[in-house]
């Protein structure tokens, strides 16, 4: 799924991300939309929201649906997802993984899950300011938070969500969340 690109490791913790998708999905920070194009490809609706231009288009090529947008503006079928998903990281969009969780909540219908790729045991939350580079060009700077599994109970409790479930697959942290 990941490409040539990706380990044996990765494509493993990519199917339990997808395990843990079997509804209706909105995938925040979707990038080039390989969970989005996935869930597609098995017939799961999943809607993937990006800032990127690039990163949208790249995720319609998939084969995916997906739109260009900020994830805290409004999105469609708010309250009807039976899954968030916030792969990658993406808890940290931001730096604020409160203020993510809580957006994901108000998206998610009754008894709907957030599935949350965060960083391992350890250390909580670290703040940071980062920027994407490669060897054609440099990204702006921007804010980001990386969060390790250990908070995991104290952020879904500061939003109303309960952690369910946290399977460590290639060194990569799922972590589900529910609404109470």
């Amino acid at each position: 799924m990941g490409g040539t690109a990706s380990s044996k490791q990765d494509r493993r913790a990519d199917e339990q991300i997808l395990l843990a998708c079997p509804g209706p999905t909105i995938d925040l920070g979707c990038g080039p939309g390989r969970f989005t194009a996935e869930l597609a490809s098995r017939d799961t609706p999943a809607l993937g929201v990006d800032m990127s231009a690039m990163a949208v288009e790249m995720t319609l090529r998939r084969g995916g649906v997906a739109i260009q947008e900020d994830i805290f503006m409004p999105l469609p079928h708010s309250g009807r997802w039976q899954q968030v998903l916030l792969a990658d990281g993406n808890i940290g969009i931001g730096g604020d993984p409160v203020r993510v969780l809580r957006r994901a909540r108000e998206l998610l219908a009754p008894h709907g899950v957030v599935v949350a790729e965060m960083d391992a045991p350890g250390f909580g939350v670290r703040h940071e300011i980062v920027r994407c580079e490669t060897a054609q060009a440099v990204g702006d700077w921007f804010p980001w938070a990386r969060v390790s599994a250990s908070a995991a109970v104290d952020l879904a409790n500061a939003v109303g969500l309960r952690v369910v479930n946290i399977v460590e697959v290639a060194q990569r942290n799922i972590v589900e969340m529910a609404t109470t």
